[in-house]
Protein backbone atom coordinates (compact mmCIF):
# COMPACT_ATOMS: atom_id res chain seq x y z
CA UNK A 1 0.00 0.00 0.00
CA UNK A 2 1.84 3.22 -1.27
CA UNK A 3 1.31 6.66 0.53
CA UNK A 4 -1.60 7.75 -2.48
CA UNK A 5 -3.44 4.63 -1.45
CA UNK A 6 -3.30 5.26 2.32
CA UNK A 7 -4.20 8.96 2.17
CA UNK A 8 -7.28 7.83 -0.44
CA UNK A 9 -8.52 5.16 2.48
CA UNK A 10 -8.08 8.23 5.01
CA UNK A 11 -10.13 10.45 3.33
CA UNK A 12 -12.95 7.96 2.26
CA UNK A 13 -12.29 6.30 5.74
CA UNK A 14 -12.35 8.97 7.84
CA UNK A 15 -15.70 8.82 9.84
CA UNK A 16 -14.51 5.47 11.22
CA UNK A 17 -11.15 7.47 12.48
CA UNK A 18 -12.65 9.67 13.79
CA UNK A 19 -15.57 8.10 15.62
CA UNK A 20 -13.00 5.54 17.04
CA UNK A 21 -10.24 8.67 17.57
CA UNK A 22 -13.51 10.70 19.59
CA UNK A 23 -14.35 7.39 21.69
CA UNK A 24 -10.91 6.84 23.02
CA UNK A 25 -10.04 10.08 23.83
CA UNK A 26 -13.66 10.56 25.39
CA UNK A 27 -13.25 7.19 27.44
CA UNK A 28 -9.21 9.31 28.81
CA UNK A 29 -11.35 11.64 30.37
CA UNK A 30 -13.87 10.71 31.96
CA UNK A 31 -11.48 8.03 33.23
CA UNK A 32 -9.31 10.57 34.51
CA UNK A 33 -11.86 12.64 35.14
CA UNK A 34 -13.59 9.91 37.71
CA UNK A 35 -10.14 8.35 39.33
CA UNK A 36 -9.65 9.78 42.64
CA UNK A 37 -6.50 11.23 42.84
CA UNK A 38 -3.37 8.85 44.11
CA UNK A 39 -0.54 10.35 46.57
CA UNK A 40 2.50 9.34 47.55
CA UNK A 41 4.97 9.61 50.52
CA UNK A 42 8.64 8.10 50.85
CA UNK A 43 10.57 7.21 53.81
CA UNK A 44 14.31 6.39 53.81
CA UNK A 45 15.76 3.47 55.76
CA UNK A 46 19.69 2.91 55.42
CA UNK A 47 21.19 -0.50 56.39
CA UNK A 48 24.22 -1.13 58.15
CA UNK A 49 26.34 -3.53 59.58
CA UNK A 50 28.46 -3.42 63.17
CA UNK A 51 31.10 -0.53 63.69
CA UNK A 52 34.44 -2.31 62.16
CA UNK A 53 38.26 -1.16 61.85
CA UNK A 54 40.15 -2.73 59.21
CA UNK A 55 39.37 -1.96 55.64
CA UNK A 56 38.80 -5.65 54.52
CA UNK A 57 36.09 -5.70 57.33
CA UNK A 58 34.58 -2.40 56.27
CA UNK A 59 34.71 -3.50 52.91
CA UNK A 60 32.61 -6.96 53.89
CA UNK A 61 30.51 -5.07 55.88
CA UNK A 62 29.45 -3.02 53.26
CA UNK A 63 28.64 -6.45 51.18
CA UNK A 64 27.24 -7.85 53.84
CA UNK A 65 24.54 -4.64 54.19
CA UNK A 66 23.47 -4.84 50.27
CA UNK A 67 22.87 -8.49 50.75
CA UNK A 68 20.43 -7.86 53.86
CA UNK A 69 18.85 -5.18 51.52
CA UNK A 70 17.14 -7.81 49.20
CA UNK A 71 15.83 -9.68 51.95
CA UNK A 72 14.50 -6.55 53.92
CA UNK A 73 12.67 -5.75 50.98
CA UNK A 74 10.81 -8.70 51.31
CA UNK A 75 9.59 -7.91 54.70
CA UNK A 76 8.73 -4.47 54.28
CA UNK A 77 5.75 -5.54 52.01
CA UNK A 78 5.11 -8.67 54.14
CA UNK A 79 1.84 -9.25 56.66
CA UNK A 80 4.11 -9.11 59.65
CA UNK A 81 4.99 -5.76 59.23
CA UNK A 82 1.83 -4.34 57.80
CA UNK A 83 0.30 -5.91 61.21
CA UNK A 84 2.85 -3.86 63.32
CA UNK A 85 2.18 -0.68 61.70
CA UNK A 86 -1.84 -1.06 61.94
CA UNK A 87 -1.43 -1.70 65.67
CA UNK A 88 0.86 1.49 66.29
CA UNK A 89 -1.93 3.56 63.87
CA UNK A 90 -4.99 1.76 65.18
CA UNK A 91 -5.91 1.38 61.95
CA UNK A 92 -9.48 -0.38 61.05
CA UNK A 93 -7.90 -2.32 57.89
CA UNK A 94 -6.20 -5.76 57.77
CA UNK A 95 -2.83 -6.28 56.38
CA UNK A 96 -4.31 -7.11 52.89
CA UNK A 97 -4.90 -3.11 52.87
CA UNK A 98 -1.35 -2.62 52.36
CA UNK A 99 -0.78 -5.32 49.60
CA UNK A 100 -1.22 -2.45 46.49
CA UNK A 101 -0.62 -0.01 48.33
CA UNK A 102 2.95 0.04 49.76
CA UNK A 103 5.87 -0.66 48.00
CA UNK A 104 9.91 -1.60 48.95
CA UNK A 105 12.33 -0.53 46.53
CA UNK A 106 16.44 0.04 46.67
CA UNK A 107 18.68 1.34 44.03
CA UNK A 108 21.71 -1.53 42.78
CA UNK A 109 24.55 -1.14 44.71
CA UNK A 110 23.60 0.50 47.57
CA UNK A 111 22.03 -0.01 51.29
CA UNK A 112 19.44 1.89 50.94
CA UNK A 113 15.39 1.46 51.10
CA UNK A 114 12.89 3.37 49.85
CA UNK A 115 9.49 2.74 51.39
CA UNK A 116 6.72 4.54 49.80
CA UNK A 117 2.92 4.12 50.30
CA UNK A 118 0.23 5.26 47.94
CA UNK A 119 -3.08 6.12 48.88
CA UNK A 120 -6.13 8.28 47.99
CA UNK A 121 -5.46 10.08 51.58
CA UNK A 122 -2.20 12.48 51.25
CA UNK A 123 -1.88 12.68 55.23
CA UNK A 124 -2.63 8.71 55.99
CA UNK A 125 0.04 8.00 53.23
CA UNK A 126 2.65 9.96 55.52
CA UNK A 127 1.76 8.51 58.16
CA UNK A 128 1.90 4.90 57.31
CA UNK A 129 5.23 5.24 55.46
CA UNK A 130 6.74 6.33 59.08
CA UNK A 131 5.10 3.55 60.74
CA UNK A 132 6.47 0.79 58.38
CA UNK A 133 10.06 2.61 58.69
CA UNK A 134 9.54 2.91 62.50
CA UNK A 135 8.18 -0.47 63.35
CA UNK A 136 10.75 -2.23 60.89
CA UNK A 137 13.79 -0.70 62.72
CA UNK A 138 12.28 -2.53 65.78
CA UNK A 139 11.48 -5.89 63.50
CA UNK A 140 15.18 -6.15 62.15
CA UNK A 141 16.31 -5.65 65.49
CA UNK A 142 14.69 -8.40 66.82
CA UNK A 143 15.29 -10.44 64.17
CA UNK A 144 19.03 -9.87 64.01
CA UNK A 145 19.62 -9.98 67.31
CA UNK A 146 21.45 -13.87 67.98
CA UNK A 147 22.81 -13.17 71.72
CA UNK A 148 21.04 -10.97 74.21
CA UNK A 149 23.45 -7.88 75.13
CA UNK A 150 25.02 -8.02 71.74
CA UNK A 151 24.87 -5.93 69.15
CA UNK A 152 22.58 -7.15 66.22
CA UNK A 153 25.32 -7.40 62.84
CA UNK A 154 22.71 -5.86 60.74
CA UNK A 155 21.18 -1.99 61.89
CA UNK A 156 18.37 0.30 60.52
CA UNK A 157 18.10 3.45 60.66
CA UNK A 158 15.64 6.28 59.43
CA UNK A 159 17.42 8.49 57.32
CA UNK A 160 14.44 10.54 55.23
CA UNK A 161 10.90 10.78 57.06
CA UNK A 162 8.27 10.74 54.96
CA UNK A 163 6.39 14.05 54.10
CA UNK A 164 2.59 14.71 52.83
CA UNK A 165 2.61 15.28 49.30
CA UNK A 166 0.74 17.74 47.73
CA UNK A 167 0.99 16.66 44.15
CA UNK A 168 -1.35 13.45 43.17
CA UNK A 169 0.91 10.80 40.89
CA UNK A 170 -2.39 9.82 39.38
CA UNK A 171 -4.20 9.71 37.31
CA UNK A 172 -2.25 11.79 34.75
CA UNK A 173 -4.80 13.35 32.81
CA UNK A 174 -3.15 14.92 30.28
CA UNK A 175 -0.91 11.97 29.88
CA UNK A 176 -4.31 9.43 29.86
CA UNK A 177 -5.70 11.77 27.43
CA UNK A 178 -3.00 11.82 24.72
CA UNK A 179 -2.70 8.35 25.26
CA UNK A 180 -6.66 8.00 24.17
CA UNK A 181 -6.27 10.01 21.48
CA UNK A 182 -3.33 8.10 19.96
CA UNK A 183 -4.31 4.81 20.88
CA UNK A 184 -7.57 5.85 19.17
CA UNK A 185 -6.14 7.26 16.15
CA UNK A 186 -4.35 4.13 15.32
CA UNK A 187 -7.11 1.74 15.92
CA UNK A 188 -9.36 3.74 13.94
CA UNK A 189 -6.75 3.90 11.05
CA UNK A 190 -6.44 0.09 11.71
CA UNK A 191 -9.86 -0.52 11.37
CA UNK A 192 -10.29 1.99 8.07
CA UNK A 193 -7.73 -0.24 6.13
CA UNK A 194 -9.26 -3.41 7.15
CA UNK A 195 -12.69 -2.39 6.41
CA UNK A 196 -11.23 -0.80 3.17
CA UNK A 197 -9.77 -4.25 2.77
CA UNK A 198 -12.58 -6.33 3.76
CA UNK A 199 -15.08 -4.11 0.98
CA UNK A 200 -16.23 -5.92 -2.00
CA UNK A 201 -17.80 -2.80 -3.20
CA UNK A 202 -16.93 -0.82 -6.16
CA UNK A 203 -15.52 2.38 -5.72
CA UNK A 204 -12.50 3.26 -7.98
CA UNK A 205 -11.69 3.17 -12.15
CA UNK A 206 -8.92 0.12 -11.06
CA UNK A 207 -11.26 -2.23 -9.18
CA UNK A 208 -13.77 -1.53 -12.36
CA UNK A 209 -10.97 -2.63 -14.90
CA UNK A 210 -9.99 -5.37 -13.10
CA UNK A 211 -13.83 -6.57 -12.96
CA UNK A 212 -14.45 -6.44 -15.79
CA UNK A 213 -11.96 -4.91 -18.10
CA UNK A 214 -14.11 -2.57 -19.24
CA UNK A 215 -13.38 1.44 -19.32
CA UNK A 216 -14.86 3.81 -17.57
CA UNK A 217 -17.16 6.17 -19.28
CA UNK A 218 -18.19 8.43 -16.83
CA UNK A 219 -18.32 9.28 -13.31
CA UNK A 220 -21.28 10.97 -11.89
CA UNK A 221 -20.92 13.28 -8.72
CA UNK A 222 -23.50 12.66 -5.80
CA UNK A 223 -26.06 15.42 -5.70
CA UNK A 224 -28.89 15.40 -2.58
CA UNK A 225 -30.99 17.26 -5.17
CA UNK A 226 -31.00 14.28 -7.64
CA UNK A 227 -33.15 12.23 -5.31
CA UNK A 228 -35.66 15.10 -5.50
CA UNK A 229 -35.31 16.76 -8.97
CA UNK A 230 -33.81 13.72 -11.31
CA UNK A 231 -33.54 15.63 -14.10
CA UNK A 232 -30.88 18.48 -14.18
CA UNK A 233 -31.16 21.39 -15.33
CA UNK A 234 -28.08 21.75 -18.02
CA UNK A 235 -28.89 25.49 -18.67
CA UNK A 236 -27.29 25.62 -15.04
CA UNK A 237 -23.68 25.37 -15.94
CA UNK A 238 -22.29 25.62 -12.68
CA UNK A 239 -24.12 22.10 -11.77
CA UNK A 240 -21.03 19.56 -10.94
CA UNK A 241 -23.96 17.01 -12.41
CA UNK A 242 -24.29 18.43 -15.44
CA UNK A 243 -20.42 18.94 -16.39
CA UNK A 244 -19.99 15.36 -15.18
CA UNK A 245 -22.83 14.15 -18.04
CA UNK A 246 -21.06 16.07 -20.38
CA UNK A 247 -17.98 14.88 -20.23
CA UNK A 248 -19.89 11.29 -20.35
CA UNK A 249 -21.35 12.72 -23.73
CA UNK A 250 -18.20 13.48 -24.83
CA UNK A 251 -16.49 10.23 -24.06
CA UNK A 252 -19.72 8.41 -26.11
CA UNK A 253 -19.08 9.97 -28.79
CA UNK A 254 -15.38 8.86 -29.18
CA UNK A 255 -16.09 5.62 -28.40
CA UNK A 256 -16.62 4.05 -31.60
CA UNK A 257 -15.96 6.96 -34.33
CA UNK A 258 -15.81 5.11 -37.14
CA UNK A 259 -19.44 2.96 -35.95
CA UNK A 260 -20.58 5.89 -33.00
CA UNK A 261 -23.74 3.90 -31.15
CA UNK A 262 -27.06 5.50 -31.68
CA UNK A 263 -29.26 2.83 -29.62
CA UNK A 264 -27.73 2.71 -26.12
CA UNK A 265 -29.27 0.57 -23.26
CA UNK A 266 -28.87 1.75 -19.93
CA UNK A 267 -28.73 -0.67 -17.62
CA UNK A 268 -27.54 -1.94 -13.85
CA UNK A 269 -26.96 -4.83 -11.69
CA UNK A 270 -29.78 -4.41 -8.88
CA UNK A 271 -32.21 -1.53 -8.15
CA UNK A 272 -31.05 1.51 -6.80
CA UNK A 273 -28.09 2.12 -8.45
CA UNK A 274 -29.02 5.77 -10.67
CA UNK A 275 -29.81 4.10 -13.76
CA UNK A 276 -32.75 5.45 -14.53
CA UNK A 277 -31.62 9.32 -13.49
CA UNK A 278 -28.57 8.33 -15.36
CA UNK A 279 -30.54 7.31 -18.86
CA UNK A 280 -32.59 10.47 -18.32
CA UNK A 281 -29.99 12.98 -18.34
CA UNK A 282 -27.28 11.63 -20.89
CA UNK A 283 -30.82 12.11 -23.12
CA UNK A 284 -31.05 15.47 -21.57
CA UNK A 285 -27.23 16.52 -22.52
CA UNK A 286 -27.16 14.49 -25.75
CA UNK A 287 -30.07 17.08 -26.46
CA UNK A 288 -28.00 19.87 -25.23
CA UNK A 289 -25.49 19.13 -28.14
CA UNK A 290 -27.99 19.59 -30.54
CA UNK A 291 -28.98 16.01 -31.23
CA UNK A 292 -32.49 14.71 -31.18
CA UNK A 293 -33.13 11.74 -29.10
CA UNK A 294 -35.74 9.92 -28.07
CA UNK A 295 -35.77 8.24 -24.28
CA UNK A 296 -37.52 4.97 -24.58
CA UNK A 297 -39.13 3.61 -21.31
CA UNK A 298 -38.21 -0.23 -21.41
CA UNK A 299 -38.36 -0.79 -17.76
CA UNK A 300 -41.78 -2.23 -18.10
CA UNK A 301 -41.67 -3.42 -14.59
CA UNK A 302 -40.74 -0.49 -12.57
CA UNK A 303 -41.17 2.42 -14.71
CA UNK A 304 -39.77 5.89 -13.50
CA UNK A 305 -38.72 8.02 -16.57
CA UNK A 306 -42.37 9.52 -17.27
CA UNK A 307 -42.37 9.89 -13.43
CA UNK A 308 -39.06 11.35 -13.48
CA UNK A 309 -40.46 13.91 -16.24
CA UNK A 310 -44.23 14.43 -15.47
CA UNK A 311 -45.32 12.72 -18.22
CA UNK A 312 -47.85 9.82 -19.54
CA UNK A 313 -47.49 6.43 -18.69
CA UNK A 314 -50.47 4.55 -19.34
CA UNK A 315 -49.41 5.00 -23.02
CA UNK A 316 -46.24 4.15 -24.37
CA UNK A 317 -44.23 0.81 -25.67
CA UNK A 318 -46.90 -1.75 -24.60
CA UNK A 319 -49.63 0.40 -26.62
CA UNK A 320 -47.02 -0.27 -29.82
CA UNK A 321 -46.50 -3.77 -29.07
CA UNK A 322 -50.09 -4.32 -28.58
CA UNK A 323 -51.01 -2.95 -31.79
CA UNK A 324 -53.01 -0.33 -30.38
CA UNK A 325 -51.33 2.54 -31.40
CA UNK A 326 -48.03 3.73 -33.71
CA UNK A 327 -44.84 5.12 -32.40
CA UNK A 328 -45.40 8.22 -33.43
CA UNK A 329 -48.99 8.20 -31.17
CA UNK A 330 -46.96 7.33 -27.95
CA UNK A 331 -44.13 9.79 -28.41
CA UNK A 332 -44.11 12.48 -26.47
CA UNK A 333 -42.23 15.84 -26.52
CA UNK A 334 -40.84 17.71 -23.70
CA UNK A 335 -39.83 21.49 -23.19
CA UNK A 336 -35.94 20.76 -24.17
CA UNK A 337 -36.01 20.53 -27.39
CA UNK A 338 -34.76 17.66 -29.45
CA UNK A 339 -35.84 15.12 -26.42
CA UNK A 340 -38.92 12.79 -26.90
CA UNK A 341 -40.18 10.21 -24.44
CA UNK A 342 -41.84 6.70 -25.13
CA UNK A 343 -43.16 5.29 -21.76
CA UNK A 344 -43.20 2.25 -20.83
CA UNK A 345 -47.72 2.84 -21.39
CA UNK A 346 -49.62 -0.41 -18.81
CA UNK A 347 -47.70 -2.65 -16.98
CA UNK A 348 -48.51 -6.25 -18.78
CA UNK A 349 -47.50 -9.32 -17.07
CA UNK A 350 -45.16 -10.76 -19.44
CA UNK A 351 -42.54 -7.91 -20.10
CA UNK A 352 -39.68 -10.32 -21.23
CA UNK A 353 -41.85 -12.01 -23.71
CA UNK A 354 -43.07 -8.46 -25.18
CA UNK A 355 -39.36 -6.84 -25.58
CA UNK A 356 -38.15 -10.44 -26.91
CA UNK A 357 -40.42 -10.53 -29.39
CA UNK A 358 -40.01 -9.09 -33.28
CA UNK A 359 -42.70 -6.17 -33.41
CA UNK A 360 -39.99 -4.89 -30.24
CA UNK A 361 -36.98 -4.90 -32.56
CA UNK A 362 -39.03 -3.48 -35.42
CA UNK A 363 -39.64 -0.41 -32.83
CA UNK A 364 -36.10 0.08 -31.97
CA UNK A 365 -34.88 -0.14 -35.75
CA UNK A 366 -37.85 2.57 -36.50
CA UNK A 367 -36.42 5.15 -33.64
CA UNK A 368 -33.22 4.31 -34.85
CA UNK A 369 -34.39 5.92 -38.16
CA UNK A 370 -35.64 9.13 -36.79
CA UNK A 371 -33.86 10.14 -33.83
CA UNK A 372 -29.92 10.79 -33.61
CA UNK A 373 -30.39 8.93 -30.15
CA UNK A 374 -31.68 6.53 -28.59
CA UNK A 375 -31.43 6.30 -25.09
CA UNK A 376 -33.24 2.63 -23.08
CA UNK A 377 -33.88 2.92 -19.64
CA UNK A 378 -33.59 -1.15 -19.43
CA UNK A 379 -34.16 -2.90 -16.27
CA UNK A 380 -31.76 -3.96 -14.04
CA UNK A 381 -29.83 -7.06 -14.96
CA UNK A 382 -29.68 -9.23 -12.37
CA UNK A 383 -33.24 -9.57 -11.23
CA UNK A 384 -35.13 -10.20 -14.62
CA UNK A 385 -33.56 -11.10 -18.29
CA UNK A 386 -35.05 -7.67 -19.96
CA UNK A 387 -32.27 -5.89 -19.92
CA UNK A 388 -30.04 -8.39 -21.91
CA UNK A 389 -32.91 -8.60 -24.55
CA UNK A 390 -32.74 -4.95 -25.05
CA UNK A 391 -28.59 -4.84 -24.73
CA UNK A 392 -28.72 -7.32 -27.66
CA UNK A 393 -31.20 -5.63 -29.74
CA UNK A 394 -29.12 -2.04 -29.30
CA UNK A 395 -25.82 -1.06 -30.01
CA UNK A 396 -24.50 -1.55 -26.96
CA UNK A 397 -25.51 -1.30 -23.24
CA UNK A 398 -23.95 1.30 -20.77
CA UNK A 399 -23.75 -0.67 -16.96
CA UNK A 400 -24.25 1.82 -14.34
CA UNK A 401 -22.25 1.09 -10.29
CA UNK A 402 -23.02 2.69 -8.01
CA UNK A 403 -19.98 3.71 -5.89
CA UNK A 404 -19.80 1.96 -2.40
CA UNK A 405 -22.91 -0.06 -3.18
CA UNK A 406 -22.75 -2.30 -6.29
CA UNK A 407 -20.44 -5.27 -5.40
CA UNK A 408 -17.61 -6.65 -7.55
CA UNK A 409 -19.34 -10.23 -7.86
CA UNK A 410 -22.51 -8.47 -8.53
CA UNK A 411 -21.09 -6.88 -11.60
CA UNK A 412 -19.05 -9.73 -13.14
CA UNK A 413 -22.73 -11.43 -13.05
CA UNK A 414 -24.23 -8.65 -14.98
CA UNK A 415 -21.11 -8.69 -17.62
CA UNK A 416 -21.90 -12.44 -17.92
CA UNK A 417 -25.15 -12.10 -18.70
CA UNK A 418 -24.61 -9.41 -21.33
CA UNK A 419 -21.76 -11.37 -22.66
CA UNK A 420 -24.19 -14.41 -23.34
CA UNK A 421 -26.20 -12.77 -25.20
CA UNK A 422 -23.46 -11.46 -27.35
CA UNK A 423 -24.22 -7.90 -26.39
CA UNK A 424 -21.79 -5.05 -26.68
CA UNK A 425 -20.72 -3.81 -23.44
CA UNK A 426 -19.70 0.15 -24.52
CA UNK A 427 -18.46 1.16 -20.77
CA UNK A 428 -19.26 1.56 -17.49
CA UNK A 429 -21.01 4.70 -15.52
CA UNK A 430 -19.81 4.98 -11.44
CA UNK A 431 -22.61 7.25 -9.93
CA UNK A 432 -23.26 8.78 -6.68
CA UNK A 433 -19.83 9.78 -5.84
CA UNK A 434 -19.11 11.37 -2.97
CA UNK A 435 -17.10 14.42 -2.96
CA UNK A 436 -14.02 12.94 -0.74
CA UNK A 437 -14.11 9.90 -3.00
CA UNK A 438 -14.24 12.46 -6.31
CA UNK A 439 -10.72 13.70 -6.12
CA UNK A 440 -9.46 10.61 -6.51
CA UNK A 441 -10.86 10.48 -10.14
CA UNK A 442 -9.97 12.57 -13.16
CA UNK A 443 -12.34 15.46 -12.07
CA UNK A 444 -13.26 17.56 -9.11
CA UNK A 445 -15.83 20.40 -9.20
CA UNK A 446 -16.28 23.16 -6.85
CA UNK A 447 -19.54 24.79 -7.97
CA UNK A 448 -22.43 25.24 -6.59
CA UNK A 449 -25.43 23.43 -7.35
CA UNK A 450 -28.81 25.36 -8.95
CA UNK A 451 -31.97 24.03 -9.19
CA UNK A 452 -33.98 26.76 -10.38
CA UNK A 453 -35.85 25.79 -13.74
CA UNK A 454 -36.33 28.27 -16.50
CA UNK A 455 -39.28 30.11 -17.09
CA UNK A 456 -40.51 27.99 -20.27
CA UNK A 457 -39.24 24.34 -19.52
CA UNK A 458 -42.76 23.08 -18.22
CA UNK A 459 -41.45 19.28 -17.99
CA UNK A 460 -38.83 20.24 -15.14
CA UNK A 461 -41.47 22.04 -13.71
CA UNK A 462 -43.90 19.11 -12.95
CA UNK A 463 -40.49 16.68 -12.51
CA UNK A 464 -39.88 18.60 -9.96
CA UNK A 465 -43.04 19.39 -8.29
CA UNK A 466 -43.95 15.11 -8.58
CA UNK A 467 -40.86 13.22 -8.91
CA UNK A 468 -40.13 11.63 -5.30
CA UNK A 469 -39.30 8.49 -6.05
CA UNK A 470 -35.98 6.15 -5.69
CA UNK A 471 -33.11 6.05 -8.01
CA UNK A 472 -34.00 3.35 -10.42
Amino acid sequence: MDLQEFVRILRNRWRIVTAITAATTLAAIVYSVLSPSIYASTAQLFVSTSSNQSAGELYQGGRFSQERVSSYRQLIMGDALAERAIDSLDLNVGPEYFHNRVLATSAPETVLIDITVRDTDPVLARDIANALAAEFIGMVAELETVTEGTPPPAQVAIVEQAAISENPIAPKRLANIALGFVVGLLIGVGLAIIRDRLDNTIKDRHTLEEVGEIALVGTIPYEKDRVKYPAINFSDTRSAGAEAYRSLRTNLQFLNIDNAPKVITITSCLPGEGKTTSAANIALVLAEAGHTVCLLEGDLRRPRVTKYLGLVQEVGLTTVLAGQATVEEVLQPTSVPGVFVIGSGSIPPNPSELLSSAHARQVIEELREQFDYVVIDAPPLLPVSDSAVLAKMSDGALMVVRHGKTKREELRRALLDLDKVGATILGTVLTMISHNAASGYEYSYYYESDTSLPQQSRAYKVANARSRGAEG
